[in-house]
């Protein structure tokens, strides 16, 4: 395996006290990785609840291990979530259709992101309805995607079928990490 040097761009998304929302970016220089004199770089899609930091924890333990990742995954601004319909398509005549224009656009965005990706982690936590999360591991499986399952031990019999059809399963996201560092070695 031969190493190089290259640039990761992260992007960062706040909400200024003037309501104004500014996206900030952030390079970090990682390792190149060539296998058979191949540059391998892979797009981790990451599906799973949208209410806390998970996503940055995951790419900075990516970032630590010198893994070649570029994660992308669902909108994870709630509210932006929610009104992209309206915004896009204009006011809908009630919450049936305005949450129906919504879910028309996450899922274009999703299943475009999906696409392009070479693996999904999809998490699955106790704390929150994991709807969307079953939907995105139950599209990449479908995609046939290579998808690695994140779900606590309380979680083992309600994700029985859907871990069954995912290549891994695993408990914490430091496993679904070493599973993808296992490609690079």
């Amino acid at each position: 395996m031969k190493e190089g040097r290259f640039s990761w761009l992260l992007r960062s998304k706040e909400k200024r006290p003037s309501g104004i929302l500014t996206t900030s970016f952030i390079v970090l220089e990682l390792e190149q990785i060539y296998i058979g004199g191949i540059l391998v770089e892979l797009t981790v899609y990451l599906a799973g609840q949208i209410h806390d930091n998970w996503r940055d924890e995951v790419a900075k333990m990516a970032e630590e291990k010198n893994l070649p990742l570029i994660f992308v995954g669902p909108q994870t601004n709630h509210d932006r979530s929610d009104q992209i319909g309206e915004e896009i398509l204009g006011k809908q005549p009630g919450n049936l259709y305005k949450d129906d224009a919504a879910s028309d656009i996450n899922n274009f965005r999703t299943q475009v992101l999906m696409q392009k990706s070479d693996i999904v982690i999809a998490l699955f936590g106790e704390k929150y309805k994991q709807w969307n999360t079953a939907m995105d591991a139950s599209t990449a499986i479908a995609m046939n995607k290579p998808t690695i399952i994140i779900r606590p031990q309380s979680l083992i019999h309600p994700l029985k079928e859907l871990s069954n059809k995912a290549n891994v399963t695993v408990e914490t996201v430091e496993q679904a990490l070493e599973v993808i560092s296992y490609i690079f070695e």
